[in-house]
């Protein structure tokens, strides 16, 4: 049985990857155990443990607006975090696969693919952008750039008129799972519909809301994902 290492083990989506795992032996080492901003502690783990694939989904994420003020934990986590992780890696020879977002794309026009034009749409997509850097340099990885949102939409209101490729946690880890042994980029995503009609299928209390200027600047206003990729890929 092949071993995955996870990152970011208290996060949600770690949480699902666990969940739907039938497959794999999968470590989860806490803070204590692997610290992403340490090499040396994560060169210990590695050590001490077989390990075939590195999922690394570590990062500083929500709330997005707080990386236009939280800016030296936005770096050091989820770039310099992934230098690290990457780093590591390297010297042990293990499949790195990073957890990536549609947040690295422009955000206006949508349906990008994985070869289209970079501009991250806010600060959070820079960040992920700068961890993507390092794995772009480490062959041996996996970028899959994910748009995901959790089983039960978490908020009371969604917006009608931001487009977008929401897909389920759970339904993300699945698909992961399924790709540990591809590299280059990989969009994973749903179907492009606005946040509003994602959410009430999960949650048919859901109100409906508008972009206002201050989201637009955060979310842009069409994120959505081109997959025709990875339908290939999961044939």
């Amino acid at each position: 049985m092949k071993t995955i290492v996870i990152s970011g083990g208290e996060g949600k989506f770690a949480r699902s990857l666990i969940q739907v795992n039938t497959k794999y032996k999968i470590l989860v080492p806490n803070r204590n155990q692997m610290n992403i901003l340490d090499k040396n502690s994560i060169s210990k783990f590695l050590f001490k443990n077989s390990v075939d694939y590195f999922i690394h989904a570590a990062a500083f994420s929500t709330p997005m607006k707080d990386h236009r003020f939280k800016i030296e934990k936005s770096i050091t986590t989820n770039i310099i975090g992934s230098a690290n992780v990457a780093i590591c890696c390297l010297k042990k020879k293990i499949k790195l696969i990073y957890i990536s977002t549609n947040f690295v794309y422009p955000g206006k026009n949508g349906n990008y693919k994985e070869n289209d034009y970079i501009m991250p749409v806010n600060e959070y997509g820079w960040s992920k952008l700068g961890g993507e850097c390092a794995m772009h340099i480490y062959k041996n990885s996996l970028i899959l750039r994910i748009c995901m949102n959790d089983d039960q939409f978490p908020h009371k209101s969604a917006f009608t008129d931001y487009l977008t490729s929401f897909l389920k946690k759970t339904e993300a880890a699945k698909i992961t799972l399924r790709l540990l042994n591809k590299r280059g980029i990989i969009n994973i995503g749903g179907k492009k519909q606005s946040a509003y009609n994602f959410a009430k299928n999960l949650n048919i209390n859901v109100k409906k809301s508008k972009l206002g200027k201050k989201e637009k600047k955060i979310l842009g206003k069409n994120t959505s994902l081109n997959i025709n990729k990875l339908r290939k890929l999961l044939r």
